[in-house]
């Protein structure tokens, strides 16, 4: 008899693991509070790269970045869901800019070799609408960029689905059947479920799960985060903006495309944590972050940060559109990848703090080699090197923190 895996939630992290695991030769059941991609997946800027500060996410993204490029392959459809129109990270203090060019060697210690720290000079000969005043140089790798979120999931549930999978939606999780520090199965207003592994792939919302779960409560803090669309207009031409990277000014702020007339951009904000929030609440717009509230809001200021470093922005015709969601966030801003202590058939695969989309392949690679060691793993092998997952244990110190988070 097959060996039974509930997964709790149908986002990116959810419908990946579903996927995989069904491939696997598991029985695999999906439950869904509300919808496939309902929650933060469907709410996401979707950017995805390899840069960042800790090792063992630089060799995760690479994985993840090389499964995108083939995910037709490896899952179906029709379309490629990753952008490959790079990230640029933008410095304008020396002691940044001395970081940046010191973490690039790790990234290409860690086998990502395309990125690159270009000196003003060749920054702005390579992207002319970067202000050479504004920034002393900047870090890009061409094979980061973003990914269409909605292609991800929707896809991957339907893989799953052809693989024998069952997804239920509108199924919140009310309670468990428990014994032996075990779930038995998992109950929901559409049925009960038995299981002999259970995936919280929840995210933001697994604070509330834990305790429905009997689960090890995790330093996970819900916040608001905001995106808003720019019409474009001025020097910049569709061509242009449609094939500009993910750009992340020195003040954190950050934009790409859209389209050839729409720029995305967002910016983190001093948010409080919000263990109660809903569904509805995603996308409940508060006043100072509306982009009709007028030049005061925090959009506007977004897009004055940004023109401030890409003179061509501040050219564009306006905000159109704001949109919110939140982020899990972790102290370190790694994501819990592991066993839970307390429940020895439960895996948690959440606090992504903003990086779920990207590191969906990733993680459910790892939750693949959980499942059949049946115990947290040390490593695991990643495109031909050997991952350390320390970083991502549950119960780990908090002493090396991801340091490029947006």
């Amino acid at each position: 008899m097959a060996r039974r895996a509930v997964i709790i939630g149908a986002g990116i992290t959810g419908s990946l693991v579903a996927w995989r695991l069904a491939r696997a030769g598991w029985n695999v059941t999906v439950v869904e509070a509300r919808h496939v991609g309902a929650g933060s997946s469907s709410r996401t800027a979707a950017g995805i790269r390899q840069q960042f500060s800790t090792p063992e996410t630089v060799l995760g993204m690479r994985f993840a970045v090389d499964f995108y490029r083939r995910f037709r392959e490896e899952v179906g459809g029709d379309t490629v869901p990753i952008v490959q129109n790079g990230y640029l990270f933008l410095y304008a203090l020396q002691e940044d800019w001395d970081a940046a060019k010191y973490r690039v060697q790790m990234q290409q210690a860690c086998g990502l070799d395309d990125v690159a720290a270009l000196e003003v000079q060749a920054l702005v000969e390579r992207f002319p609408w970067v202000d050479r005043h504004a920034v002393l140089g900047g870090t890009f790798c061409p094979t980061d960029g973003f990914l269409r979120p909605e292609t991800v999931y929707n896809e991957a549930i339907a893989a799953a689905r052809r693989l024998g999978a069952d997804i239920v939606q509108n199924a919140p999780v009310t309670g468990v059947e428990a014994s032996g520090g075990r779930i038995d199965a998992v109950l929901t207003p559409k049925g009960r479920f038995p299981a002999d592994l259970v995936f919280d792939c929840t995210n933001a919302w697994s604070p509330r799960l834990a305790q429905v779960l009997g689960a090890t409560p995790l330093p996970i803090a819900p916040r608001k985060r905001y995106l808003w669309m720019v019409e474009r207009a001025g020097s910049m031409t569709g061509p242009e903006l449609a094939a500009m990277p993910l750009t992340v000014s020195p003040s954190g702020a950050y934009c790409r495309p859209e389209n050839e007339d729409s720029l995305l951009m967002g910016w983190a904000h001093d948010a409080p944590e919000e263990p109660a929030f809903t569904y509805e609440d995603q996308d409940r717009i508060e006043e100072a972050f509306f982009h009709r509230s007028g030049p005061d809001s925090y959009g506007y200021a977004t897009w004055m940060s940004l023109a401030e470093v890409l003179p061509p922005i501040g050219e564009f015709a306006g905000i159109t559109a704001t949109t919110g969601g939140y982020y899990a966030v972790t102290p370190d801003h790694n994501p819990f990848l592991g066993y839970d202590p307390a429940v020895a058939n439960l895996v948690r695969l959440v606090g992504f703090s903003g990086h779920g989309a990207m590191f969906g392949p990733f993680t459910a690679r790892v939750a693949e080699a959980l499942a059949e060691a049946g115990r947290d793993v040390a490593t695991i092998d990643l495109l031909g090197h050997a991952a350390e997952l320390e970083t991502f244990r549950i119960g780990r110190r908090y002493g090396h923190g991801e340091k490029l988070v947006i």
